[in-house]
């Protein structure tokens, strides 16, 4: 089941575990939240670059979020790599956004480019203890 906005400004509101901070209702979409970048830089043409969300989210054991570029980023070529967040995790997130367009595309401080979908997870009671957890900025592969 994928959360509505009622039910993500409900459980953000109820102490449930679940985190977005800091959060925007701009950003809060009929069934997804889009994160923001926290920095000015450039998607270079044919080339991936590693940001990270302005959001510090916190997701927990019940459930897990699917992430996916915006269509507006998406129309000029821009792909997402990766875009799962297990139950437990917490931190910015970091996005690897490469840019296939033939035209370099600046991100501003604040920009949406990512929308983070929350699914339920039935029985969840594993939860992410990885080498991401707590991160903070831009974090490379280890």
């Amino acid at each position: 089941m994928i959360l509505s906005s009622g039910e993500i400004q409900k459980r953000l509101s109820a102490g449930s575990g679940l985190v977005i901070r800091p959060y925007s209702e701009a950003c809060q979409q009929p069934a997804s939240y889009d994160l923001r970048v926290e920095e000015a830089l450039p998607l270079l043409a044919g080339r991936c670059t590693l940001v990270h969300s302005l959001e510090w989210v916190e997701i927990p054991s019940d459930l897990a979020a699917t992430l996916r570029c915006r269509s507006s980023f998406a129309r000029q070529g821009v792909l997402l790599g990766g875009g799962f967040v297990d139950p437990g995790f917490r931190g910015q997130l970091t996005l690897s956004l490469v840019n296939m367009g033939g035209d370099e595309i600046q991100l501003n401080p604040g920009d949406r480019v990512v929308q983070m979908i929350l699914h339920q997870v039935a029985g969840g009671f594993q939860v992410y203890d990885g080498r991401y957890q707590d991160s903070r900025g831009v974090v490379p592969a280890r």
